[in-house]
């Protein structure tokens, strides 16, 4: 086959080696994804001529440039094409005016080089969406920005694996400074979240369903709606916005409309309702709702309507008043029948029950914690995640979050320690509510993350999934499942190195690898460390010591300016 393209960078990449014809897997064309390049080699210039220092009038355009290269965010051709033009007007004005850096340099290198490359970039790109949407919410820090910079120059200089190794690690690192910052900005913007439940049901009249995972547009159409007689519904990664204090104040978000992202041309088929997209997980929309997908932010698709930086959201209301909506309310199920689901589960809700998560530990009421979540996607294998969570024991917690969690969220598993069996702890952004937890609860027992009665069964898709896994390993988190597939991008002794260090292992059966996880003679050592321990005192050590506990990740220098862009 000619090669017309290339990409690897999801888990569906075509034979598991990438994507090289007319059209990625994802539907993105091969011109789009070499213009996705061409801004790639922008973005790489631009860092070599900041000296690997981001400049102040460029740490937004950088965010922007990343974040348009995430799977499943940007088809539009002209609009890649724009963006890299501003991108080399940047670096023009820092005196560069040389031809961008060939991207080909990296896809072309020695495998193990590429291998380590694409890890850098790839979490490169994934934590800017982090920080993509902790800036529009005003919320920026220093290193962050800095390091984009200065891990994109080091691609175009560092050749070995022992220069770029210790730079995998860092971006790790930096992102889970990020993933702390965009916390802040969605708990301070719209409070702590809450367990709620939310509906699956319809109800009759105009409707708007937003997807994707940008809080903040959410809030404004909520604000652009109230009176209007439009409800509104979230969609995927939207689901964890009814917890928040701020956002389910407003009686029209109504509840929750389909599943996760690979489902939609089917789910939106000829939804009488527009549907808002505000980050990635677009896919080419069918003809029987092209015509009401708007978007906004990076997020682009051919001829699909654009909300501008006005977020002025009149078009997107009068569409949803134009259609009209069902005449009688619609009962929709998850996948697995189940009419709703609940959501709200992040580090302060969880943490505030810490005496009660201890004593349960304690006696024996809940003996084991998976987290099961990441990334959904079309390819089979997937319904593994569903099966491993029917399967585990009665006694255990299913902790999850990200959009993985359709292939089992609407299952009621009932109760463990007075707890639901199965806690949604939020978007994929908000793993750091996971890391967050599991680092007090160690320090709280006197153990480490990895002597936790905890498992991590991960699943992953885009780039977002890759710069947390590469957290986990900053972290030194051991034994970590993943799958369906391992990425394309690691090479055999990249993968020898993560599977010696780290143990990480792919997923096999889900009765094989719930065999993998004893958790006992871990508990037994709890319980006598719990036994030293006051209920109280363990309370307060849960909720204050995890900025000490994770030793290398400094709190944030955070400026916290307005949304404008810089």
């Amino acid at each position: 086959m000619e090669r017309k393209m290339f990409c690897f960078q999801c888990e569906q990449t075509a034979g598991c080696r990438g994507c090289m014809g007319n059209m990625g897997v994802c539907g993105k064309p091969a011109d789009t994804a070499e213009l996705q390049d061409g801004l790639t080699g922008e973005l790489i210039s631009f860092a070599c001529a900041a000296g690997g220092r981001a400049p102040e009038c460029g740490a937004r355009l950088m965010l922007e440039g990343l974040f348009t290269t995430v799977t499943n965010v940007n088809f539009n051709s002209a609009a890649v094409a724009e963006l890299a033009s501003r991108v080399r007007e940047a670096r023009k004005k820092l005196g560069d005016d040389a031809p961008a850096y060939d991207v080909r340099k990296i896809w072309e290198a020695d495998e193990d080089i590429r291998s380590l490359k694409s890890l850098i970039l790839f979490g490169l790109r994934g934590m800017a969406a982090y920080a993509y949407h902790a800036a529009v919410l005003g919320y920026r820090d220093e290193t962050v920005d800095g390091f984009f910079f200065e891990a994109l120059a080091a691609l175009a200089k560092f050749d070995t694996m022992d220069e770029l190794l210790p730079l995998v690690l860092k971006t790790g690192e930096v992102n889970l400074r990020c993933m702390e910052l965009l916390d802040r900005a969605n708990t301070e913007s719209f409070g702590t979240p809450q367990p709620t439940r939310v509906s699956f049901t319809v109800e009759p009249g105009p409707f708007i369903v937003v997807t994707g995972h940008d809080l903040r547009d959410l809030k404004l159409l909520l604000e652009q709606t109230a009176g209007r007689g439009v409800n509104v519904y979230t969609h995927g990664e939207m689901l964890p916005a009814h917890a928040y204090p701020e956002l389910k104040k407003y009686p029209h978000l109504k509840g929750n409309f389909g599943t996760a992202w690979q489902n939609q041309q089917r789910e939106f088929d000829g939804i009488p309702a527009p549907i808002l997209f505000t980050t990635n997980c677009l896919m080419p929309p069918k003809p029987s709702y092209a015509d009401r997908v708007f978007t906004t932010e990076v997020v682009s698709f051919p001829g699909a309507a654009h909300i501008g930086e006005d977020k002025d959201f009149t078009p997107v209301i009068e569409k949803a008043l134009e259609l009209g909506g069902w005449p009688e309310r619609r009962r929709f199920t998850g996948i697995n029948g189940g009419m709703a689901a609940t959501t709200g589960f992040g580090h302060g809700a969880v943490l505030a029950e810490a005496g009660r998560i201890v004593e349960a530990v304690k006696s024996g009421a809940i003996r084991h914690f998976f987290l099961v979540g990441g990334c959904d996607g079309a390819k089979t294998g997937r319904n593994y995640y569903t099966d491993f969570v029917k399967l585990t024991p009665a006694d255990t917690i299913v902790l999850t979050l990200a959009c993985g969690k359709y292939r089992f969220n609407d299952i009621d598993l009932g109760e463990a320690g007075g707890f639901p069996r199965i806690m949604d702890m939020g978007q994929c952004n908000d793993a750091y509510s996971a890391i967050k937890v599991a680092v007090a609860l160690a320090e709280a027992f006197g153990c480490t993350v990895n002597e936790l009665p905890l498992s991590l069964v991960l699943s992953w898709y885009e780039q977002k999934a890759v710069c947390i896994l590469l957290t986990l390993l900053h972290l030194g988190i051991k034994n970590i499942l993943l799958g369906p597939t391992l990425p394309a991008f690691v090479s055999p002794n990249v993968l020898n190195f993560l599977v010696e260090h780290y143990n990480i292992a792919p997923v096999s059966t889900p009765e094989e690898d719930l065999e993998k996880n004893p958790g006992l003679g871990v508990r037994r050592r709890i319980i006598k460390r719990g036994r030293e321990l006051r209920a109280s005192a363990l309370f307060s050590c849960l909720r204050g010591n995890f900025a000490r506990t994770s030793r290398r990740a400094a709190r944030p220098r955070t400026n916290r300016r307005s949304p404008s862009r810089s």
